[in-house]
């Protein structure tokens, strides 16, 4: 008979939040004490609320003027700005006007054309007055129907004038630089300013020239439309006298007072003008909001719904504590077994798990009880196999080694588990259900799975690889494993094995190439060869007419025995690639060497005229002296010399390009440097001369020798100085820019080591950024006849020889003065010298 299952304890009454927030010191508080604070937790919040809703209010309304404050500040000083620009501006023209009626650039009748052109655009200025020295009126225009106040003497006897222009014109006298008048009324009553310019004819005062301002204009004009939406905006004097506003009329003592006011200077006047910006609080008081004592009122309901409910809670402290140490007790029980169990009543409804068990399927308890079949740690592809092993366990007939199953957890994970049944007996003798406990199996399976498939696995991805992998054993000489490729091409003979590792066909159990014979490796430890690395070599196979890329490790079998692996794998198309790819190089090279001497071919044409011509002199010279008997034997001597000596010119410049264009193996030998450059110079020096470039040489001393082919590099070294000079001449260049620089030195970096360093330096209009990118991409080129081979060959050369080839824009501050491009070449660093003296040439 099988012990019945604890029982279930009763619901916990839910917590407090005076009991979740102070948790250990609850449980120590003594009942009543746990009463009463029970009580009076939800009535302080309630009034903690209410203090909260009210500071909120509070700051929410603080928020708001600091918001109305910054944003009468801000329209205030975008006001201002704009005004202040367009002072400065006008000023800027005054003075330009000025200096032009200094120099007698304009006259009265020009000055009144740019007056009317310059009131006209600026609505702002209602006249413009140019007055001499003695304040006498020399041309004035105004937009407007009247004349500016002036600080000359009035036109009508008897006529009173303001003060303050006098005041602005003496000033502007005395400091000899532009002065702006405090603000006054015109004869209209239309509150104005001035700006007085001096006229300095040689340090002299030669008059004034006068702009009068109207305050009204400066603030309709250069307010802008939405700051005076938002803001009243107002322009003062010095003595808080209102000049001009957006408003119809400022706000006074009568109407509401505004309770921002922000002040700051018109500049560039300094004559006590003030922009003054006015704001008002839109919020209402705190008392009379309506939400104020809609939320008060809701708090006072709450407390008395929390009296209502004090009764209650004390019963249900009570029954909270008379179950404390049953649960207790429960809880350490449950938390005691490692094993999951669950209980099902006769009709297949859960009624008990243990927390194992809810940590094995990841589900709560509350998830489980009282669950009817399908469960839901069942995965939805085995609901019929688990309903039928659930009627089996109902009926009594599981097994007694227990039954695997499969279940999944919440978060959809699935695991294996062994399920142990049992029926489940109550105390009067009677089944009340069955008993089941659960054991995850989920990792011995895996390793038990793991262990089965793990040779099926090897054999299927051995068999699977498109490269022959054999292995032999040493002392027997026999195949002990050779995969499909292997079959395929060797088939299933050990012989196959031997040729891979390089063996000879008559003694095919001697390997040459991966050590020594078989049966010397008989008395080797086994450790030592095992740890030894893999061997790699390519090997030809004459039976099957195929390369192989064949690597050789020893290892030790499973049995103990000491043996051989290969790995071969076919290259024959690599290898064909390759030599394809190296005759298209060569072919390349020579069709490079072909197409230079192509377009420097008109220069070759100018280069061998012009011996050809001093021939053709010489001898008609010769034919018509000897015609008339007037040439002696010397002289017939020295000019045939000198036609010999054309001659001789013309055939080694002939006798050059045939050798650069001539076809060849590529031969790696033993050169110098300087010849290289030499060479190279002297057919760059056709072009050159044709494009009328100047190319400096310097090549240090006693530099080390180069293993290169000396016309490949001959040939790298034409391309860029004539790549360089089509650029310079292209871009007509002036013949102070018209250079070129070419430098052989030495150089050790820590990347490279010892290394000679080519460098071709001009001075032309440089690369783009995107063809820097792109130029040694094959068929690429900037020119409009070129064929895009020559910068990606020299790339090929140079790392065929394991250098490297690199191009820069050379730069005089922010602008290209010219392009460099180098080229390095490894030497022997043990063999380089220090250059002691350079050595340079020139070219014209």
């Amino acid at each position: 008979m099988q012990p019945s299952p604890v029982p279930n304890p009763p619901a916990r009454p839910p917590r407090t939040w005076v009991q979740r927030l102070f948790g250990r010191w609850w449980r120590r508080q003594s009942p009543a004490r746990q009463d009463r604070f029970a009580t009076l937790g939800p009535l302080v919040s309630v009034l903690l609320f209410l203090a909260a809703i009210i500071s909120t209010f509070w700051y929410l309304r603080n928020e708001e003027f600091e918001r109305e404050q910054a944003s009468v500040k801000r329209d205030t000083e975008v006001a201002q700005q704009q005004i202040r620009l367009r002072l400065i501006e006008n000023q800027e023209q005054l003075v330009r006007i000025a200096r032009e009626i200094v120099t007698r650039t304009i006259d009265q009748e020009e000055f009144l054309s740019q007056a009317s052109s310059f009131t006209r655009e600026r609505p702002e200025i209602t006249s413009l007055v140019w007055v001499d020295a003695q304040r006498a009126r020399r041309a004035s225009y105004s937009a407007t129907t009247f004349q500016a106040e002036l600080g000359a003497a009035p036109e009508t006897p008897g006529a009173a004038r303001p003060p303050e222009p006098d005041a602005a014109f003496d000033t502007a006298r005395e400091l000899r630089q532009p002065v702006y008048s405090r603000p006054f009324n015109d004869r209209f009553g239309n509150a104005v300013f001035q700006i007085h310019v001096p006229l300095l004819d040689r340090s002299n005062f030669a008059g004034a020239l006068v702009a009068e301002y109207s305050a009204e204009g400066l603030v309709r004009y250069f307010v802008p439309a939405e700051v005076s939406n938002r803001h009243a905006i107002t322009l003062l004097d010095a003595s808080d006298r209102t000049l001009a506003s957006t408003v119809a009329s400022t706000p006074s003592a009568s109407a509401r007072r505004p309770q921002i006011v922000h002040d700051v200077p018109v500049a560039p006047a300094g004559n006590g003008l003030v922009l003054r910006g006015y704001g008002y609080r839109t919020s209402i008081g705190l008392i009379s909001n309506a939400l104020f004592w809609m939320v008060a009122a809701l708090s006072v309901l709450t407390v008395w719904m929390l009296l209502g409910t004090w009764r209650h809670m004390r019963r249900r402290v009570q029954m909270q504590s008379a179950l404390v140490s049953e649960t207790n007790f429960r809880r350490a029980m449950e938390n005691s077994m490692l094993t999951g169990m669950r209980a099902m009543d006769l009709e297949g409804r859960i009624t008990y798990v243990n927390p194992a068990f809810c940590a094995m399927t990841g589900f709560l308890e509350s998830d489980l009880i009282g669950r009817r079949p399908p469960f839901p740690y069942w995965p939805p592809d085995r609901f019929e196999e688990n309903s039928r092993l659930l009627q089996q366990e109902l009926q009594g007939r599981s097994p007694a080694g227990g039954i695997e199953v499969r279940v999944m957890r919440k978060d959809g994970s699935v695991f294996d588990a062994r399920m142990y049944v049992s029926p489940l007996i109550d105390p009067k003798g009677q089944q009340t259900g069955w008993m089941t406990s659960m054991t995850n199996i989920t990792e011995a399976k895996r390793i038990r799975d793991q262990l089965s498939a793990s040779h099926e696995r090897f054999t299927t991805v051995l068999e699977g690889l498109d490269a022959a992998v054999s292995v032999l054993s040493v002392q027997q000489a026999e195949l002990l494993f050779a995969n499909r490729s292997y079959r395929l091409w060797f088939g299933a003979d050990a012989q196959g094995h031997a040729l891979l590792a390089g063996a000879e066909p008559e003694n095919p159990f001697r390997n040459s190439e991966f050590g020594d014979t078989i049966e010397s490796l008989g008395g080797v430890p086994t450790t030592e060869l095992t740890e030894a690395g893999s061997d790699s070599r390519e090997v030809f196979i004459e039976l099957l007419r195929k390369w192989f890329d064949v690597r050789a490790r020893y290892l030790q079998w499973t049995d103990g025995r000491l043996a051989q692996m290969l790995i071969a794998t076919d290259i024959t198309a690599r290898r064909n690639a390759e030599t394809l790819a190296a005759a298209q190089a060569e072919k390349a090279q020579v069709t490079s060497r072909l197409v230079t001497m192509g377009e420097m071919a008109s220069s070759v044409a100018h280069e061998l005229n012009q011996p050809l011509t001093a021939i053709t002199n010489y001898c008609n010279g010769m034919v018509s002296r000897v015609r008339n008997d007037a040439i002696a034997k010397d002289d017939l001597i020295a000019a045939l010399e000198k036609t010999s000596r054309q001659a001789q010119r013309a055939g080694q410049i002939i006798h050059r390009i045939r050798a650069f264009v001539k076809r060849s193996e590529p031969v790696r030998q033993p050169a110098q440097a300087r010849q290289i450059v030499e060479d190279a110079v002297e057919l760059a020096g056709i072009e050159l001369r044709r494009r009328n470039v100047a190319i400096q040489v310097y090549v240090a001393q006693r530099l080390p020798m180069l293993m290169v082919d000396p016309i490949l590099i001959e040939q790298v070294v034409l391309n860029l100085v004539k790549n360089a000079a089509e650029a310079i001449d292209n871009a007509q260049l002036p013949p102070a820019r018209r250079n070129i620089e070419l430098r052989v030195v030495p150089r050790h970096t820590p990347e490279e080591g010892g290394v000679i360093e080519f460098t071709v330096t001009d001075m032309g209009p440089g690369l783009k950024e995107e063809v820097i990118a792109r130029m040694y991409e094959a068929f690429f080129s900037t020119k409009t006849d070129g064929l895009g081979i020559g910068l990606s060959l020299c790339r090929s050369i140079i790392e065929s020889h394991r250098g490297r080839i690199r191009a820069q824009n050379l730069y005089n501050g922010s602008s290209v003065s010219g392009c460099r491009f180098s080229f390095t070449l490894p030497v022997d660093t043990a063999r380089s010298e220090v250059p002691p003296t350079p050595h340079s040439t020139v070219v014209s």
